[in-house]
């Protein structure tokens, strides 16, 4: 035993008890939901399979970012929409990078930045990144890589490339 009498150790119960109130309500006063906290998570697939003009995937079970490297297309399922992007920044055409922490598109080359729904945020980059068209049929999605879209020639045909889910 030893002979501290400063060393009570109810007294450090106490202390580690009040932080640790402290903690969760700070913690709690931040009102983050669990879900919105998390990174969205990047995977690579390759497509199911192609007819012409048209590649099909299944369609994501959980919001997050799945890249067809050799298709150069990238599906985005986020907020119950599901969208199809060229892999490319519409800057200078530079493969983008998915920040999965920061839940945005960047491209590499000038640090242009994309919403994960491509509407862009800032940089050099002078538009939205560019959409194919995308439907959904028997179950799976279905990209139209014939039919690109560019926000700034064809908002409306832009906006309306994506696909509830």
């Amino acid at each position: 035993m030893s002979d501290c009498t400063s060393c009570d150790p109810s007294g450090r119960r106490d202390f580690l008890s009040t932080a640790t109130a402290a903690l969760a309500v700070a913690l709690g006063s931040l009102a983050i939901h669990p879900r919105e906290a998390a990174a969205l998570p990047l995977s690579l697939m390759p497509a199911l399979g192609r007819a012409g003009d048209d590649i099909i995937y299944p369609v994501p079970a959980a919001d997050g970012v799945t890249i067809d490297d050799r298709n150069e297309v990238i599906l985005v399922r986020w907020q119950a929409q599901v969208y199809a992007f060229n892999l490319s920044c519409p800057h200078q055409n530079t493969a983008l990078r998915w920040l999965g922490n920061d839940k945005r598109f960047q491209c590499p080359k000038h640090k242009s930045k994309y919403q994960p729904d491509g509407t862009f945020i800032s940089g050099r980059a002078t538009r939205n990144l560019d959409r194919f068209a995308i439907r959904k049929e028997a179950g799976k999605l279905v990209v139209d890589v014939a039919a690109m879209h560019k926000s700034d020639k064809q908002a409306a045909a832009w906006a309306a490339a994506k696909v509830a889910v």
